[in-house]
């Protein structure tokens, strides 16, 4: 069959440089900032707890999220209209999906990780054991392979008569169906209840976990540990809402109400701003983090 043409980010304008030099600043700051979380919390064995251990993965997630989606962006940016085949638009659909539902279920297991630190301290050893957390980290990524799987295999086989220009920077589920000229009423009310129990149930799963973490700090005697916790869940929070957000919007509204403007910008949110942001807000400004990073910088001194 034909290949599919991505009309990218901006079809209809000629200014390019400046968007391309944004994507291409954010894909480095991601690339480079998720690298060096890996490498610290590989290197320091002081890291090594559960809470390191999924930010690890949060890392590697973004990366790899950053790698199917801005090579071949900024490829269109410089000749547009490059053509992907079928094969290509369905590895784009398939790990993308990987990454982005392993991200939801992870952000989801990493907020019941700090609420039972800071709620059930005493307990934390046990119910977040080396075990319990591969199995957690198993269940993420299975779920979010087994969910990609099933979508790609849905979608790429439906029947695409028209146009194979799909308005968007990179293969994504609502962007096909609107391409098809099959009715794809079914398959998209299987995305909406999908979207219920992975985006939906996790994001309310970070919410109640975050409430609780916020009722214990307000209790707390110290103003400095509470001004300190107050802005650590906050910068979480916002991940959080920008992150679930994008993903309720994209994948749980129904097709007649897309559009291919709105949803390359909110598309934006998980794939381009989010990476970056991730090791910023999770990790660089935590004082053992830097502290490692620290250690680290000082062996490469001795070293040179």
């Amino acid at each position: 069959s034909a290949d599919f043409i991505l009309l990218g980010l901006l079809s209809r304008t000629n200014v390019h440089m400046f968007p391309m030099a944004t994507i291409f600043l954010a894909f480095i700051a991601a690339l480079s900032g998720n690298a060096l979380l890996i490498l610290v919390i590989q290197v320091d064995s002081s890291l090594h707890t559960p809470m390191y251990f999924f930010l690890r993965q949060l890392a590697f997630m973004d990366i790899c999220q950053t790698l199917i989606i801005v090579p071949k962006m900024l490829a269109d940016f410089l000749t547009p209209g490059n053509p992907i085949s079928p094969a290509g638009c369905g590895a784009q659909v398939f790990l993308m999906l990987t990454m982005g539902v392993s991200e939801c279920l992870l952000l989801a297991v990493m907020s019941y990780d700090r609420y039972i630190a800071i709620c059930n301290p005493l307990q934390y050893p046990i119910l977040m054991s080396r075990n319990v957390s591969f199995l957690l980290s198993a269940g993420v990524w299975m779920g979010a392979l087994v969910n990609a799987l099933i979508q790609t295999v849905f979608t790429l086989p439906l029947p695409y008569c028209g146009s194979k220009e799909i308005d968007h920077f990179f293969c994504e589920v609502p962007a096909l169906l609107k391409l098809s000229c099959s009715d794809t009423s079914q398959y998209e009310a299987m995305v909406f209840v999908t979207g219920i129990v992975l985006l939906l149930i996790p994001s309310s799963i970070i919410l109640a976990s975050y409430a609780y973490i916020l009722s214990a700090v307000l209790r707390m005697k110290s103003t400095k540990g509470q001004q300190k916790a107050l802005v650590t869940c906050l910068s979480h929070l916002t991940v959080v809402v920008m992150f679930y957000g994008a993903g309720i919007f994209m994948y749980m509204r129904p097709g007649s109400y897309h559009s291919p403007e709105q949803d390359k910008i909110v598309s934006l949110f998980y794939t381009i701003v989010s990476p970056p942001l991730n090791p910023l807000i999770y990790s660089l400004r935590n004082r053992d983090v830097l502290r490692a990073l620290r250690k680290l910088i000082g062996i490469f001194k001795v070293f040179q």
